[in-house]
């Protein structure tokens, strides 16, 4: 039996950091595992120019802990009035490696996003023409569309005509749940990437609505059901390039998680790569970790693979993870998987 295994150095390709308070509190529970993460920028207000851009990355890097070398990779948040000349410049300048598409509405801090994908026509040209990834909340937010069939709607309504548009546009497929997600993006050739939660591959809807709302598992996209996460196990484990690591670690303090009108997110940044570990176990592709973790993600964006590693061992007694990293704020409850992780990252 495998006790120990070395990999290079992963990065999250779908990260959220918030600002502030939270922004000190939360940035080490990643810098601890990974060399880089794509900075989700729906904050408030968004990331939405080359500017916000680079004053966000010096308040990340400010916060960054004594020692830790980590490199954050920015992102624009698109909306109807954001300029192509501005985002081709920030690209070239490499500040910039992907966009950020949002529908108006479909999560946290979402209302500044996209209502009429035509009207930002001009920006998607342009990162096709350049070679920016776009990334998407594949959700529609259309009041007669069920929540759980949001991401196959999207799929079949926006996002397979606008690739059909503008077939060299990369675009990455974020936080996909869904069997159709897996196998759109599977079929979707090298212009086409998607990551995949740590959350989504251990929880379904129960988790979440049987024995009473459990409002730490609540994220959107919503879990879907069974059958729906084994998909993404398969698609994770699988081996395919396609599919990389995108944790969606998303910190909100419990007040707000725990709340009549409670925030979506799961924050797993603290145990992810244990998580994995157990997951690709599980499925006996302890193997096929590195590129899911490692090697998939930077391929896609074009970026060469870390070259120092990480090193996980297994023991025999579990690993107790802390129940809530506490910030100036208040509490952000960590992830619980429900089951014990022998796994243990120990460089």
């Amino acid at each position: 039996m495998t006790q120990s295994l070395t990999l290079r150095r992963p990065d999250d390709w779908h990260l959220h950091l918030r600002d502030g308070a939270m922004l000190r509190a939360v940035l080490p529970e990643t810098t601890r595992h990974f060399a880089r993460a794509i900075i989700m920028p729906n904050l408030v207000p968004p990331v939405v120019t080359a500017a916000h851009a680079a004053a966000y990355r010096e308040r990340i890097l400010a916060a960054l802990p004594a020692g830790a070398v980590f490199e954050p990779l920015m992102t624009l948040y698109l909306t109807e009035d954001t300029d192509p000349a501005d985002v081709a410049a920030a690209h070239a300048s490499g500040l910039v490696k992907a966009v950020k598409l949002y529908p108006a509405g479909a999560t946290t801090n979402s209302h500044g996003g996209v209502r009429d994908i035509a009207r930002v026509m001009p920006v998607l040209e342009k990162m096709a023409e350049i070679g920016l990834p776009l990334c998407t909340h594949g959700e529609v937010v259309t009041a007669e569309v069920d929540i759980f069939d949001r991401e196959a709607v999207f799929i079949d309504s926006v996002l397979d005509p606008l690739r059909r548009r503008l077939p060299e546009l990369r675009v990455v497929m974020e936080h996909i749940t869904t069997e159709e997600g897996a196998d759109y993006a599977r079929a979707g050739g090298p212009n086409l990437g998607a990551t995949i939660t740590t959350h989504h591959l251990i929880i379904n809807r129960n988790h979440i609505l049987v024995g009473g709302i459990k409002p730490h598992y609540y994220c959107l996209p919503v879990a879907k059901r069974e059958h729906h996460r084994l998909a993404l196990r398969r698609a994770a484990t699988g081996g395919e390039t396609c599919f990389f690591l995108g944790t969606d670690s998303a910190p909100h303090v419990d007040a707000l998680k725990e709340h009549a009108c409670g925030c979506a997110g799961c924050f797993t940044a603290t145990n992810t790569m244990a998580l994995l570990a157990h997951v690709f176990e599980e499925d006996g592709a302890l193997d096929r970790l590195e590129g899911f973790a490692s090697l998939h993600g930077p391929a896609f964006y074009r970026l060469p693979a870390n070259d120092t590693t990480l090193r996980l061992v297994k023991h025999e007694l579990p690993q107790a993870f802390p129940e809530k990293i506490l910030t100036e704020v208040g509490p952000v409850t960590v992830f619980n998987p429900g089951f014990p992780v022998h796994w243990h990252v120990e460089s």
